[in-house]
């Protein structure tokens, strides 16, 4: 028996799965907004910080860093709850392993943000104190 080279559960392309792929990438970002209080307090923070960025920023190109650092955020974030929701749902007992994987997802969001943080501080005081 021969082995198939890809999943019976992709899709074979087209337009059809360019369609099916932004739907799949709405309802998680809608799931995201639902279920984790984390995205949407950092959600909250994006909305507040796109102004700042663009006043802050004293080219296009500081103005992007301060975007896409943001940005970054939130994937990490996406992606952190979804390590989570898969450690849930292959058990809500604790587990050494599935908690190493919720910890290391934490670990990564909060990189990200110091990340994001030190290159806020880092415009600021390239703005205002140079």
């Amino acid at each position: 028996m021969k082995t198939p080279l890809h999943s019976p559960f992709k899709s074979t392309g087209g337009l059809g799965r360019i369609w099916r792929a932004w739907r799949y990438s709405m309802q998680g970002l809608c799931a995201a907004f639902k279920y984790e209080s984390a995205f949407r307090q950092e959600t909250a923070l994006v909305v507040v910080l796109v102004p700042v960025a663009f006043w802050l920023g004293r080219d296009r190109n500081e103005v992007l860093f301060l975007l896409f650092s943001m940005l970054l955020v939130l994937v990490v974030e996406l992606l952190n709850s979804a390590v989570e929701a898969l450690a849930d749902a292959l058990s809500v007992e604790i587990h050494p392993l599935l908690g190493r994987a919720k910890d290391l997802g934490s670990a990564a969001v909060m990189l990200t943000l110091l990340f994001s943080l030190g290159l806020w501080l880092n415009i600021v005081f390239e703005r205002f104190v140079r």
